[in-house]
């Protein structure tokens, strides 16, 4: 199974409301579609989404990195050498990390197809079932804690909370939620970088010493602040876990020595695709690190992907936070894995089972 061609497209869903953090605010899940098409007629699929405020990639890098550099590198190598094929997209340009992901994922697809099984098989087996949070945007606190009551309403059992705006609201914000939703959720705090390390220290303390029980608390300070991640992780009781400021395996090695975070958030469009989101999670099970397996905002095309790492790497990935599925206000993917509510799933065919984008442009 040799690689012909490849090519790309649009796909813009809009979202159930409004997407909102300490970085920005966001209406519509609008991303590169990524098809890898084979001399067996096999075609794989990847997803890329523009995030510049994180990974610093938008819509004309992404598709100029895999139309000038990435594709010419791969037309014409054989999908049953996966790892040459990886080195090759990892290795041809530096950062892109989500144009490299969406080509990754199309890659590994073919290769689960050319052995006709479900990716997660490949990468090691594990049980096809995994259950998400759902992100709680930053708002009035009368809205945070209506969307929050929601949520659990719809069987959610796990909110991440958006926060990061103003430490004083933001105290207010997480003790009004957590007194809603006390003994029926779960609650994960997501700061977007948006406190400085002593804000964070302060903010949680307050919570602390107000009962708040918090599963753990995302990204606190600016991604490059690794000493104020671990001031942070030094001095609070509530579990930290490193976002924006890991996205390479070596980084997380850094971060573990530095001992500057509790868990580490993998996620496939930071680690430029599943060769490196890999090596992550081993690096973390063998310091016995937990992490987490996030998303940008994607739709079921890249998260599915995600979703067959995390069952394959339940060992490790214990936390799920894969939601974005769940943001959109519709489903414009068929394939085997099944988005319903808190619970996904996986069917038993082959790769990601795509058999249909509704809504996709093909790009010229």
């Amino acid at each position: 199974m040799k690689i012909t061609d490849i090519r790309l497209g649009m796909l813009k869903v809009p979202l159930k409301t409004p997407f909102k953090t300490a970085l920005r605010t966001v209406h519509e899940i609008e991303d590169v579609v990524v098809m890898v098409e084979t001399d067996t007629g096999h075609v794989g699929y990847g997803e890329a989404p523009a995030t510049a405020v994180i990974t610093g990639d938008i819509h004309g890098s992404i598709i100029e990195a895999i139309r000038t550099v990435i594709k010419p590198k791969l037309v014409g190598l054989d999908i049953s050498d996966l790892n040459h094929v990886t080195r090759v997209i990892q290795n041809c340009i530096m950062k892109n990390y989500s144009a490299k992901a969406a080509v990754e994922i199309a890659v590994y697809d073919l290769f689960a197809q050319l052995y006709g099984a479900p990716l997660y098989k490949m990468l090691g087996g594990g049980v096809p079932k995994l259950t998400t949070d759902l992100t709680i945007s930053v708002d009035y606190i009368d809205k945070m804690v209506a969307d929050s009551l929601d949520a659990v309403d719809r069987g959610f059992e796990t909110l991440k909370v958006k926060v990061g705006k103003d430490i004083g609201v933001d105290i207010e914000r997480v003790k009004a939620i957590y007194a809603a939703v006390e003994g029926r959720a779960l609650i994960r705090l997501d700061a977007n970088q948006g406190w400085t390390a002593k804000e964070a220290v302060y903010a949680l303390h307050k919570l602390e010493d107000a009962g708040v029980r918090l599963e753990l608390v995302e990204q606190p300070v600016k991604a490059l602040d690794i000493d104020g991640l671990k001031y942070v992780t030094d001095r609070v009781h509530t579990p930290v876990m490193a976002d924006e400021t890991t996205f390479s395996p070596r980084e997380v090695i850094e971060l573990i020595k530095m001992r500057a975070a509790d868990i580490i958030n993998i996620k496939l469009m930071k680690t430029g695709g599943i060769s490196n989101a890999i090596k992550i999670a081993d690096i973390c099970s063998f310091y016995d690190m937990q992490c987490m397996i996030g998303c940008m905002l994607e739709t079921s095309i890249s998260v599915s992907a995600a979703v067959h790492l995390a069952v394959a790497k339940s060992d490790v990935i214990t936390k799920v936070d894969l939601d974005g599925p769940s943001l959109c206000s519709f489903d414009p993917v068929e394939g085997n894995v099944l988005f319903e509510g808190a619970d996904i799933s996986i069917e038993d065919t082959p790769g990601l089972g795509i058999r249909s984008i509704k809504g996709l442009n093909m790009l010229a």
